[in-house]
């Protein structure tokens, strides 16, 4: 085994950005709704579970076929090859999720995934008991979508937004992969200014300052594929070597994180130095209103409080058009705002450039994006 077929799953609006950073990489990818598609060497999986900021997981395609029977699923699902993958001793839990599919009941098809593997692999291993599964763990998906069964097995253990430094949040906390998509979406760079006027537990700017660094964002943490003897340590040894080679840890930052909540400034200050970052970030208390720049252009990248009920909408609109006064005064300056509030452009004072629905969970989002004057000239760059 040579290549391997691998997805990075992405949530809506962001594939493009994790398609990107896959290509980055290396790997030419095939894009769908909610992933993007690929074959590497197996090096690719140690490289991808560290290097891709975006992506929520990273998943090995073992088979597709076509299912509209139990029989078919469970005649497809032993047709795969899961010893090349799976050691005898390996812990195999089954997921599964069914869209717009004949095979609907999940829990039906989970079991009858899990019964299909067993035999495969029993027959293969020649056992007649049992696996015991006392070994690393290979957590399957069985994906159903219009009658076609996708199955993966999971690379990444817990979520890839598990960075491994967030010590305390907020009451809305923002995923570090959607924090660090909003950096990608820019056209920063590590030495211009960098400024969140509603950090919380800081998550944009940390994202921000291991961008303008180069550092693996999965560096500091565990994936479930250290743990398979066929991605050989040898693997995993050569990509955490290339993450330190590559980090530019002398890279100087002016990243600026502001809240008007001094529990959240602490809690944002601890997860930094939690993440490494130590006095690289400066956190400030302060309310929007008292935003100023020194510097002729910079950008601010943020997630002001929104939400549903009239309250939030009223404070929505004041923070918006506190905001929007502000930057009228600093024109070169970029704007890059996500938020639920329908109203913002209106509020804001002005049309944003560019906008781009994307997720926040389950909440639908716009992310407005306002080109300063120095950034129009090379404004085609943005995603």
């Amino acid at each position: 085994m040579q290549t391997v077929t691998l997805i990075a799953t992405a949530a809506m609006g962001l594939e493009s950005v994790v398609a990107k950073e896959v290509k980055n990489l290396g790997y030419e990818v095939q894009v769908d709704n909610g992933k993007v598609e690929f074959k590497a060497p197996i090096s690719a999986i140690p490289r991808c579970n560290l290097w891709l900021r975006s992506a929520d997981r990273v998943k090995l395609l073992v088979g597709k076929f076509k299912a509209t029977s139990f029989d078919d699923l469970f005649e497809g699902t032993k047709a795969l090859p899961w010893e090349i993958y799976i050691d005898e001793d390996g812990e195999i839990p089954v997921i599964g999720k069914s869209v717009q599919s004949t095979l609907h009941s999940v829990p039906d098809c989970q079991k009858i995934v899990k019964k299909a593997l067993v035999e495969r692999m029993k027959l293969k291993y020649g056992m007649v008991s049992k696996l015991p599964e006392t070994g690393a763990m290979y957590r399957v998906e069985i994906a159903l979508l219009k009658d076609e069964a996708t199955l993966t097995i999971d690379t990444s253990g817990v979520g890839l937004h598990k960075r491994g430094y967030r010590v305390g949040q907020g009451d809305a906390p923002l995923k570090e992969t959607l924090a660090a998509s909003l950096v990608l979406l820019t056209n920063w760079h590590p030495n211009e200014p960098f400024v969140d006027p509603f950090c919380g537990s800081g998550t944009i700017p940390i994202e921000a300052a291991m961008i303008g660094q180069n550092i693996a964002p999965g560096f500091n943490r565990e994936f479930s594929s250290e743990n398979w003897s066929f991605v050989k340590q040898k693997h995993w040894d050569k990509a955490f070597e290339e993450a330190e080679d590559v980090a530019n840890y002398d890279q100087p930052l002016n990243i600026t994180g502001t809240d008007i909540d001094h529990k959240m400034i602490n809690v944002a200050n601890r997860n930094a130095l939690e993440a490494g970052l130590g006095e690289l970030i400066q956190w400030k208390q302060m309310q929007v209103s008292d935003l100023h720049f020194k510097q002729p252009n910079g950008y601010i990248v943020s997630n002001p409080p929104y939400g549903q009920r009239l309250g939030d909408q009223k404070q929505a609109m004041k923070t918006a058009k506190q905001l929007g006064e502000i930057i009228s005064n600093y024109p070169s300056w970029s704007v890059y705002i996500i938020t639920a509030y329908d109203q913002f452009e209106a509020a804001f004072g002005k049309k944003a450039t560019k906008k781009r629905k994307l997720f926040n969970g389950y909440i639908r989002t716009d992310y407005y994006q306002y080109f300063g004057q120095k950034e129009r000239g090379y404004s085609d760059e943005i995603k």
